[in-house]
Formats: structure tokens, sequence, C-alpha cells
């Protein structure tokens, strides 16, 4: 299968306390936090293409540009969509959205690299 525009990517959870700004150091409200949010629509990104890399390959994410439009309580439930809008070589360039119950609460655009995960994970290591 190949990666074409237009491929859409859906992931939802409930907000928990551990969700919170509080509780992840991001902020001094139990509120849903902005990098719980990004995380979201991180995995919609994926969860669009996911049928579409081969068994040995991954993609991780290199660009992200949000804005966090409105705040989320403990027990909403929220969720992220996430399309393709390009393809060049490698990187997959995603238009993102988050709502809760009561309507969007963040969006932008995600970028990610199509890379070989073992490669990838053997580069890292060989910091240590």
């Amino acid at each position: 299968m190949e990666i074409t525009i237009g491929m859409i990517g859906t992931v939802s959870a409930l907000v928990e306390r551990e969700d919170t700004a509080l509780e992840v150091g991001s902020g001094s409200l139990l509120v849903y936090a902005t990098p719980c949010m990004v995380a979201l629509m991180e995995g919609a990104a994926c969860e669009a293409i996911a049928e579409a890399i081969p068994e040995e390959k991954t993609t991780v994410g290199i660009e992200l540009n949000i804005s966090h439009l409105a705040a989320t309580p403990v027990g909403m439930e929220v969720r992220a969509e996430a399309a393709v809008t390009a393809v060049d070589g490698n990187i997959v360039t995603f238009t993102v959205t988050a709502y809760d119950e009561a309507g969007k609460i963040g969006e932008g655009t995600h970028k990610r690299a199509i890379v070989t995960a073992q490669r990838f994970l053997d580069k890292t290591y060989a910091k240590l």
C-alpha cells in the first residue's frame, strides 16, 4: 500500500488526572495538557498511515506546529484527527485537529519521517 494524500487517522482518549497540565508539569491546572494533546495528534498521524508502512519501518515526528485553542476538563473524551496533505520522499505532512465533546480544542500541522526502525535505534543508542 502506498501513502496517499487524503489518508485519515483518528484516535480518542478519556482525559484522566494524569493527562493534566498539573500532573505532566506543563502548567498548574487540572486541565488537559498541551503535551498530551500533541501526543494524541501524533497518534492520529501514525494511525493514518499505519497500514502503508512496511514492517521494518516506522515513523518519527520531526516537526509540529499547533495551537491549543480551548481547555478540556478531566472526565471529558478527546479525539484527534490527522489527514495526509503531502508526501515528499520519506517525509509525510499532516493537518491535525483535536476536539473534545464541546468542540475544537486544537489544530495545526505535523511532519513525520519514515525510517528503518532498527537503523534508527542503532544510531540513537550509539550516542551512549
